[in-house]
């Protein structure tokens, strides 16, 4: 539960601005299993992500969705498709230029972290 919290709080480390964007720490939401909604401190965390990106205008906005090794690959491919573009769906709302997103679904992780820590997705930014 500790790291949990301390995964969703790194973007606030890089809200201070002295950080280039290949260095700054990756955004990480949490979602539920089987489910592709982001709520709550998931939607503030990508509101955050947002604003570094807008510090950052030439920077590329990558997102990364994993799934959880439960189900089928298939069914676990595309749960982690339709979270990161749920994500960034939920950055484009808040301003970040849509050309700029580059998604990607990396499928279940097996063995990687706990379960519910495989459930995610990471916002990297980067040049």
């Amino acid at each position: 539960m500790i790291r949990r919290h301390f995964l969703q709080a790194l973007p606030a480390l890089a809200l201070t601005g002295c950080v280039s964007p290949s260095r700054e720490p990756p955004a990480i939401v949490f979602f539920e299993a089987d489910s592709a909604a982001l709520a709550g401190p998931g939607t503030e965390i990508v509101r955050r992500a947002a604003t570094v990106a807008a510090r950052h205008p030439g920077a590329v906005v990558r997102v990364l969705g994993f799934a959880d090794t439960d189900g089928s690959r298939r069914f676990s491919q595309a749960l982690s498709r339709a979270r990161a573009e749920h994500v960034a769906d939920l950055l484009r709302q808040a301003g970040v230029a849509g050309e700029r997103i580059r998604v990607s679904a990396r499928g279940p992780v097996a063995f990687e972290m706990a379960e519910q820590e495989s459930r995610r997705v990471e916002i990297h930014l980067g040049e």
